[in-house]
């Protein structure tokens, strides 16, 4: 290796080192984006994996001096954008038609308190405005950007961006509060495998794993196979005790770890299942923001028989 090529290794195993960390320090906050862009967070932790898979694959791409901070939210919008896309034939407006300039009349100063309750919108209610609103509101009102930051990330005015600001924040404000849906009880799977864990029956939940089930967890290495997989009670068996529980997020059935005693919910476990198997185990232990703006409702209980 010449030293011009050795010169240039080292660059890029430097600027890898460098986006790693800028990553992973910032990935709460571009969860917290692609979260609400998606309307889901689970969908938005997907959003964010992908993203990063494509960062670490495109790194000699990237410009020597580049700002890794608006970079890095770049590419998650770009990857939101296309989840949302795979989703646009199932939605009665295409995504392109969503990117039409607002009218910029009725735009007034910013105040504190539009902020405050913006953050306080249920997650699901962003995925009522079109994509260029919902991405000025978030950055804006539950991210804290400037507006020529938001302008330069959307490719868009600063007036363009102050007038989807406006608009989204307006109809924001119009979408009335719909009362909480009941929850479903929970599935005999789902009480079963809490019985079993809150027990520490490792065993037994070992005896549920499909033979190709996999593992997911931000910030590890997916992992794949009944016996690797099975490792994963092994190492809750040596962590301080949690308890689960069944509970509803975003129509989907998910498990709440809370620390025992009595402490509250943390994170949450999704299963997939194959028949009476386990398929997939998506364990948010690492991934504690995933959290953040999850409306989650308790699982009803279930009436004797």
């Amino acid at each position: 290796m010449t030293k011009d090529a050795a010169l240039g290794a080292e660059e890029r195993k430097s600027l890898l080192a460098d986006l790693a960390r800028e990553a992973d320090a910032l990935r709460p906050e571009l969860h917290r984006y692609a979260a609400r862009l998606v309307g889901s967070v689970i969908d938005g932790e997907d959003v964010i994996q992908d993203a990063f898979a494509r960062v670490l694959a495109t790194t000699g791409s990237i410009p020597p001096g580049t700002p890794l901070r608006p970079w890095l939210f770049r590419v998650v919008h770009n990857r939101a954008i296309d989840a949302l896309r795979q989703r646009s034939t199932r939605r009665s407006e295409p995504l392109e038609t969503a990117f039409d300039l607002a009218d910029i009349s009725g735009v007034g100063p910013e105040e504190a308190l539009i902020r405050r309750d913006t953050v306080r919108v249920a997650l699901g209610h962003f995925a009522e405005l079109p994509v260029p609103q919902r991405s000025a509101v978030i950055l804006k009102d539950v991210l804290g950007e400037s507006l020529a930051d938001i302008a330069t990330l959307l490719e868009l005015s600063v007036d363009a961006v102050k007038a989807h600001l406006s608009r989204g924040r307006a109809r924001l404000r119009a979408i009335s509060d719909v009362p909480s849906e009941v929850a479903p009880p929970p599935s005999p799977e789902a009480v079963n495998f809490a019985a079993l864990f809150n027990t520490r029956d490792w065993d037994a939940l070992r005896r549920m794993l499909a033979n190709d089930v996999r593992l997911r967890q931000a910030r590890r290495p997916e992992v794949s196979g009944a016996a690797d997989v099975g490792r994963f009670f092994t190492y809750y068996s040596e962590y301080p005790r949690v308890r689960i529980e069944p509970a509803w997020l975003e129509g989907r059935e998910i498990l709440l770890v809370s620390a025992e005693p009595s402490g509250s919910p943390s994170y949450f476990m999704l299963l997939e299942w194959r028949g009476q198997k386990i398929s997939l185990i998506r364990d948010h232990r690492y991934a504690t923001y995933v959290m953040d703006g999850a409306d989650v409702m308790p699982a009803a209980s279930r009436r004797p028989s």
